[in-house]
Order: structure tokens, then sequence, then C-alpha cells
């Protein structure tokens, strides 16, 4: 009588950053993507100020002067790349930058500086994550 082997589950090797904490090309190219417009990058840059208190977008678009509408458009943008999570707190939606996910790009983006050797003297570097 021959054995039956259980069938073992396919494995899904996909994985992307939020599996792995690694960006993928695809990742990197979407947040360099979303932060390639002038209004997008505001916009992001203050939240990274404003840090994981984060800001309503009443607070951004009297901030940044931006109109609601166009605040709304470009704050799904940063969203749909991952680079900002929005959370409901009460009536108002809190936005945060994900600074994991901002420092991912920019491990991603320095991954092969000076072909893994050092690039200079340490004090010289710029601080590279939050």
């Amino acid at each position: 009588m021959p054995v039956r082997l259980a069938r073992l589950p396919q494995l899904d090797i996909r994985l992307s950053f939020y599996d792995l904490g690694i960006m993928n090309e695809k990742d990197a190219v979407a947040a360099l993507a979303a932060l390639a417009q002038e209004a997008r990058l505001r916009v992001f840059r203050a939240l990274v100020g404003a840090g994981p208190e984060g800001m309503t977008p009443g607070a951004l678009s009297a901030m940044l002067d931006i109109p609601a509408s166009t605040l709304s458009f470009h704050l799904k943008e940063l969203v749909h790349a991952g680079l900002v999570g929005a959370e409901r707190d009460g009536r108002n939606l809190i936005y945060r930058p994900s600074l994991d996910r901002m420092d991912g790009l920019l491990a991603y983006l320095t991954d092969h500086c000076c072909q893994g050797r050092p690039c200079g003297p340490v004090a010289a570097r710029r601080r590279a994550h939050c």
C-alpha cells in the first residue's frame, strides 16, 4: 500500500517591506513617486516634524496653506505609498508619518553606498533615521 504524504500549503514568497522590514525596488519607487510632488513633500515633512503625535488635516491645511480638498488628495497618495498612516481619534483623523517606512527607504537608497566601505568619518555623516 503506497504511503500518502500530507500536502503542505504553498509558500507565498512575495515578501514586502511590511513582512521583513526590508524595502524592495517596487516599494521604493512608489515612495519616491509619492514624494516627487512639491505639496506632498511639504505635507510629509510637516508630519515628520510633528513626529509620532501626528497632525489633523485641519492643522496641516492651516500650516501649509493648502485647501482641504487638495490636501485630502495628497494625504491619500502618501497613505497609499505607505509613508503616512491615518488613525481616527473621535471625530478627527490623525495623520502620522511612517518613520519605519522612511528609514527603510533611506536604507534602501544608501544600501550600496561606496560599495559597502565606510564613506567617511562617522562625525561627518548625517543622521539617517529617526
